[in-house]
C-alpha cells in the first residue's frame, strides 16, 4: 500500500517546528473538527506529512511521518476524538508559504486554500512532492 500524504497545521504559540525538532515525536492531540476526525483515523504509519505553521509565518515548515495510527485523544473531555503519533523528519531549507502555494496553479485545488480552516487536511502526492520541491 502506497502512503497517504497529510498536512498537519499548528500554531506556533501552541506547538511550532521549533518544538517538534526538539521533541522528535509527538501525540497529535487536541483536533475537535470532526472532518478533521475522519482525517486522523484514516493516517496510517508510514504516511507522510508536512507541518505547516499557521498564524504568524502561514509556511510548511517541515517534513514529518506517522508512526501510529489513531488512538484515543487523553487531552479530550468526551469520548471519540483521536490523535496520531508523528515523527519529526527534516526542516524543509526554504519555507513554502501560503503566498507561494496561492501563486502556483498546480496547487490551486489544494485543500489548504479549499478548507483553510482544518488542521488536518490530505494531499494528493503531486501537491506533496510540488511542495516539498518548492521548499528544497
Amino acid at each position: 500500500m502506497q502512503p497517504q500524504h497529510w498536512l498537519v497545521k499548528s500554531e506556533p504559540e501552541a506547538y511550532s517546528w521549533a518544538d517538534f525538532e526538539r521533541d522528535k515525536r509527538t501525540a497529535w492531540t487536541g483536533v475537535r473538527n470532526y472532518q478533521a476526525r475522519l482525517h486522523l483515523n484514516a493516517m496510517r504509519p508510514g504516511d507522510r506529512v508536512l507541518f505547516y505553521e499557521s498564524v504568524g509565518p502561514k509556511a510548511v515548515a517541515g517534513l514529518a511521518e506517522v508512526t501510529k495510527p489513531s488512538f484515543p485523544d487523553t487531552t479530550a473531555a468526551e469520548p471519540g476524538w483521536v490523535a496520531v503519533e508523528l515523527k519529526c523528519g527534516r526542516a524543509l531549507p526554504h519555507p513554502v508559504t501560503l503566498a507561494q502555494i496561492k501563486a502556483e496553479a498546480a496547487l490551486a485545488d489544494i485543500a489548504l486554500i479549499r478548507q483553510s480552516r482544518l488542521s488536518v487536511l490530505p494531499l494528493a502526492p503531486a501537491e506533496y512532492a510540488l511542495i516539498v520541491k518548492l521548499g528544497a
